[in-house]
């Protein structure tokens, strides 16, 4: 019988972000004993970075996987640990409202702030390197001395926490403060308010101020936005290299900002520590192999024959388990192929109980990614045509089908915090503290 031509394995473009990552060691694990709040890295040689976690704040080298130096001088929960410009101090808040500033040579404080009457959550240096800004839960946002250890400046114009901040590189007096009141705002140490307010719409976490000045990052919720400063706040898409994100789903995402993808993304909870190669060559592409002169010539002179027939094709057969489950693209290519031909929902009818859940299993871990979304997404579409009428009977297979109406559940939530952030409303935004009941029953969802 005469052989048939195979299945074309799908080829996607590799791109420069995969080729960085890729070039790196295998990571260090390194187990902190807490939880890491955050990462600081010094802006001067040698680089060392700060991890702040639970009541301490571990400095790290380059190449060391244990602490080259412990600040431990905290009575309760430490957090938000950062370098000045020059890489000599270090300022970190604390549960219990107090500021404290390190010398890297030494251990005990420096300087001791006290004003603060909640967790302070963010704290920075100003461009001058003589003041600290710090954003506390007590809603305070407050410009400190260092020289003389007193308070100079205070902003009560959150109505929220306070969980983030960073201050301008070009300019002392300006600063960036986020709330969980869903606004960003930026201050001026020369006036008694703020200059600049921008509504993210849902509770900041996190807020970045380029060095340029002119373009702002917020981040709350499930969104990542970019504003612009030179226009007054206006929301945009992009403009620098690379923004890394976090996110409770324990991953981590490198974006683009030139085309606001996804390039590459870690998924470990685990402090991850990475080298590039020395010697490696960036920027280079694999070259790919030139298909030999048969490669075009091969089949030309075949002629068919009277009993070359086909008899039988398995289809059913192609989505073997091996191949669904360790190489997703052949499977997403030959899902292609079968429904090219008009044979996918016979590949896929007739399976029992084991043989649709490895299958749904498949479809649940490869959907999200975009390569793959297109034909996934119609294979997702005839699977539920064919088991439609038996949806019930399986608790196993049920279980898969449950993330789609979870999903909807969700698309119905973010639809819900759209229109409730569009409102304006002059009370506060704390549901814990201030939120009427009858708001909060308007949020429930009969399950």
């Amino acid at each position: 019988m005469a052989s048939y031509k195979p299945v074309a394995v799908q080829t996607y473009p590799v791109i420069q972000d995969t080729l960085y990552w890729n070039n790196c060691k295998t990571p260090v694990q390194i187990e902190e004993f807490g939880t890491v709040s955050k990462v600081d890295f010094s802006p001067q040689p040698p680089y060392n970075y700060a991890v702040t976690v639970s009541s301490r704040t571990h400095i790290y080298g380059q190449y060391s996987q244990e602490p080259i130096k412990i600040f431990s001088h905290f009575k309760d929960t430490a957090y938000c640990a950062t370098f000045q410009q020059d890489g000599q101090l270090l300022v970190a808040g604390s549960e219990d409202g107090r500021v404290q500033l390190f010398d890297i040579s030494g251990r005990a404080p420096l300087r001791q702030f006290e004003g603060q009457t909640k967790a302070v959550h963010t704290i920075d240096f100003t461009a001058d390197k003589y003041h600290v800004v710090s954003g506390a839960d007590d809603y305070a946002v407050k410009l400190w001395d260092i020289p003389n250890a007193n308070e100079i400046l205070t902003f009560k114009e959150h109505s929220d926490y306070v969980r983030c901040g960073c201050a301008s590189k070009l300019n002392p007096d300006l600063f960036v403060t986020g709330s969980y009141d869903h606004i960003v705002k930026m201050f001026d140490a020369r006036t008694s308010k703020n200059v600049l307010c921008v509504k993210h719409g849902q509770s900041v976490e996190s807020v970045l101020l380029f060095p340029s000045g002119g373009l702002l990052v917020s981040s709350g919720g499930r969104y990542v936005k970019f504003w612009d400063m030179f226009k007054r706040g206006q929301l945009l898409v992009s403009s620098e290299q690379r923004l890394l994100s976090g996110s409770l789903d324990r991953k981590v995402k490198v974006y683009s900002t030139a085309s606001y993808k996804a390039g590459h993304r870690m998924t470990n909870g685990i402090l991850s520590v990475k080298h590039q190669k020395s010697g490696a060559k960036k920027d280079s592409l694999p070259r790919r192999r030139q298909p030999a002169y048969r490669t075009f010539i091969k089949g030309k002179n075949y002629m068919k024959q009277r009993d070359d027939i086909l008899i039988n094709r398995p289809t059913k057969k192609a989505l073997e388990p091996n191949c669904v489950i360790k190489t997703p693209e052949v499977t997403v290519s030959i899902i292609k192929e079968l429904n090219r031909r008009g044979v996918l929902a016979n590949a896929l009818a007739g399976r029992d109980e084991k043989e649709i859940t490895r299958v749904l299993n498949f479809l649940i871990r490869n959907l999200s990614q975009p390569r793959f979304a297109p034909v996934l997404i119609n294979a997702a579409e005839i699977i539920i045509d064919i088991y439609l009428p038996v949806i019930g009977q399986s608790p196993v297979v049920d279980k898969k089908f449950l993330i789609n109406y979870q999903r909807e559940l969700l698309e119905t939530l973010g639809t819900m915090d759209m229109l409730f952030a569009s409102m304006t409303r002059n009370e506060s935004t704390c549901v814990l503290e201030h939120t009427p009941v009858d708001f909060l029953e308007s949020k429930k969802i009969d399950s």
